[in-house]
């Protein structure tokens, strides 16, 4: 094989290895500027064009508009989850750490070093704060705040990785010298005057096996007004071809591609981050739902128990007015009127706050309409269903393979395994074998002066154009070739050998971090089990209770009703009906709640779910906004207990006596 030939297959060798690129995200329905692919080696002018990713889209999606009936907003469960994917700004944010991440391996590939992906996990407003299942995890790695300042890590310590991406370069020149001579023996003239073009190319590549070639062209174009030169003018080209290869140190692919491996682990880390942040949003977006559910409910309870109270009032002031009762039962009736006033009023700030909080966590922006409009639950609590609880070991089953958190561990010793060889690397000496094969060519025109300057022919006959002189120098007529070892060996070697160490530790460390964090998940899915559990039984008391609060509410307006009882007791019982009716809306709520983070503790949020990756990478949701049950939009009498109309208390003569 010749020189050139070694010298394409190079060329083409590296175009196979490096020449291809990875899109910015996987190309499944993403929104406009995040499916931009980084131009391929076969179009040499787009590699060198900037890509232009547009400016966020900032509109709410049309779901939105799709949501809202006669100036309200009507939400499912299923519309706020999607609404979430479509506009939710956490996930949007985190949406863009995907091409990041691709990028970085694009930019590894070339041999740089890596810049990592923060990707950190954010909480909605108004959600609870990140659990140890959705904790906030860091890609980028490299280093840690310890007590005494920044505490690195050996991640990414190494030889120095060289560029794989090929560098050709080129330089044309010219030249014009004069020069006065001291004499005019060597040159012939007086005053020597030079002109010389040069045209040099380089090529060189470094490759993953710890390769490194280089070739080199170098041409020259000299004329000269000296008659003493055979050549006038004269043409010369001289090529080398080197080559150099690593035997120890610096040696095969561990630590050549370990930038390029980390990139790949952060991409897996940076996909896991996004599901993470998915899991976090929907679960508080549902936490949100159900909060929002509980404040509606409650203030329904909340505005019946004050009409109650009012209607009440009503008719202990017109039974005062017949004398029928004293003025401390109307003043009575008056304090429980206040009190509810004052429930009612605290209730409706916070479903207030509630609705503020969903509609911040559905939507890109709020304007003012948006930031008045009511928000009207379409499921309820009333539909409440207690979930039968598979075997807790089949949950743990789920949560070993579904956790993000304990994927990220592993994926993390999987980075300390590929720091640990590479630093076990960089303590070898190094050992390096290169060589270099050159070879020149001469050629130009006969110089007509040269005869008479010299007074002898000149010898040469024939005069040999560039094409003739490129030949000389590869014909193998001038060689020069060189073969040589270098070696160089660190005495001690003492911060090699601490960095392998340090390596060692750091990855038995992370080794006992995934054992540990698989003790405490079995422990979190039990907890979340046994609070679900609990949760029902909860559930199953608070209906009780209200179901005992109807009954002695009913059993109180019948005596009221039949005179054998005060008004004042009816409304505490309608009281004690509607506490007890809000204490298990509460507490179906909290079921609910516990129920979602049993979901999240096993890592099955989006299955259970059914939500679609495509979309959540899109940010949009194909398929209809739920149905608003007619129930909602035109929402019956609110059924409300009527106080009984109470007897006019009269004064009876006492029984006569047999």
């Amino acid at each position: 094989m010749s020189l050139r030939q070694i010298a394409t297959a190079a060329i083409a060798l590296s175009a196979l290895l490096f020449g291809q690129t990875a899109p910015l995200v996987a190309q499944s329905g993403q929104q406009p500027g995040f499916n931009v692919e980084f131009p391929h080696l076969h179009d040499p002018f787009k590699t060198y064009t900037p890509v232009n990713v547009p400016k966020a889209n900032l509109t709410n999606s049309p779901r939105l508009d799709e949501c809202i009936h006669d100036g309200k907003l009507y939400l499912s469960i299923d519309d706020a989850i999607d609404l979430a994917l479509e506009n939710n700004l956490d996930i949007a944010i985190t949406r863009y750490d995907l091409p990041i991440a691709n990028a970085d391996v694009l930019r590894t590939a070339a041999g740089q070093f890596t810049l990592g992906v923060p990707a950190p996990v954010q909480n909605t407003l108004g959600g609870a704060s990140a659990s140890s299942a959705v904790s906030s995890v860091s890609v980028s790695g490299g280093g840690a705040g310890g007590s005494g300042g920044l505490v690195q890590t050996t991640q990414g310590l190494g030889i120095l990785v060289p560029s794989f991406d090929p560098l050709l370069q080129a330089t044309v020149s010219t030249q014009h010298n004069t020069t006065p001579q001291v004499n005019t023996v060597t040159s012939g003239v007086a005053s020597l005057k030079t002109n010389t073009i040069t045209a040099n190319v380089q090529y060189s590549q470094s490759f993953p096996t710890g390769t490194y070639i280089q070739f080199n062209l170098d041409q020259s174009r000299v004329t000269q007004n000296s008659p003493l030169q055979l050549l006038n003018p004269s043409l010369a080209a001289n090529y080398t071809f080197y080559i150099q290869q690593s035997l120890l140190q610096g040696f095969g692919f561990s630590g050549n591609l370990r930038w390029l491996r980390f990139a790949k682990d952060n991409r897996k880390l940076t996909e896991i981050a996004f599901r993470q942040q998915l899991d976090l949003t929907i679960t508080q977006i549902e936490n949100l739902y159900w909060d929002l559910v509980n404040a509606f409910q409650d203030e329904q309870v909340k505005e019946r128990s004050l009409t109650f109270a009012e209607r009440s009032l009503d008719q202990e002031q017109k039974q005062l007015d017949l004398k029928a009762v004293p003025a401390i039962d109307v003043m009575k009736a008056e304090t429980e009127v206040a009190t509810r006033q004052q429930d009612l009023t605290v209730s409706k700030t916070t479903l207030q706050l509630q609705e503020s909080l969903m509609k911040a966590a559905l939507t890109k922006q709020l304007d003012p309409t948006l930031e008045e409009m009511p928000v009207i639950p379409t499921v309820l609590l009333e539909a409440f269903q207690a979930e039968k609880i598979p075997p807790v070991e089949q949950l743990i089953d789920e949560a070993l393979k579904n956790r993000p958190d304990l994927n990220i561990l592993q994926i993390n010793q999987d980075i300390a395994e590929i720091s640990r060889k590479s630093v076990r690397n960089n303590m070898l000496p190094s050992v390096n074998i290169a060589g270099y094969y050159s070879g020149y060519g001469l050629g130009g025109a006969p110089n007509p002066a040269y005869p008479a300057a010299a007074g002898t022919a000149n010898p040469v006959t024939q005069a040999t154009s560039y094409a003739g002189t490129l030949q000389n120098a590869f014909n193998n007529s001038s060689p020069d070739y060189l073969a040589e070892v270098n070696v160089q060996i660190p005495l001690r070697n003492r911060a090699a050998r601490a960095d392998q160490f340090r390596s060692e530790l750091e990855l038995r460390q992370r080794e006992l971090s995934v054992v540990q964090q698989k003790k405490n998940l079995r422990f979190e899915v039990r907890n979340a089990a046994y609070a679900l559990e609990q949760g029902e039984a909860r559930v199953e008391a608070a209906r009780k209770a209200r179901d005992l609060a109807q009954r002695t509410f009913d059993i109180k307006k019948q005596e009221q009703q039949l005179g054998a009882g005060s008004n004042f007791e009816t409304l505490t019982a309608e009281h004690d009906l509607a506490v007890a009716s809000s204490t298990l809306a509460s507490a179906e709520t909290a079921y609910e709640k516990n129920r979602i983070a049993l979901y999240s503790a096993t890592g099955e949020i989006i299955q259970r779910l059914g939500i679609s990756m495509d979309d959540a990478l899109s940010g949009i949701v194909n398929k209809p906004v739920s149905p608003v049950p007619p129930s909602a939009l035109q929402p019956p009498p609110a059924q409300m207990p009527q106080p009984p109309t109470s007897q006019p208390q009269t004064s009876q003569p006492p029984a006569t006596q047999p």
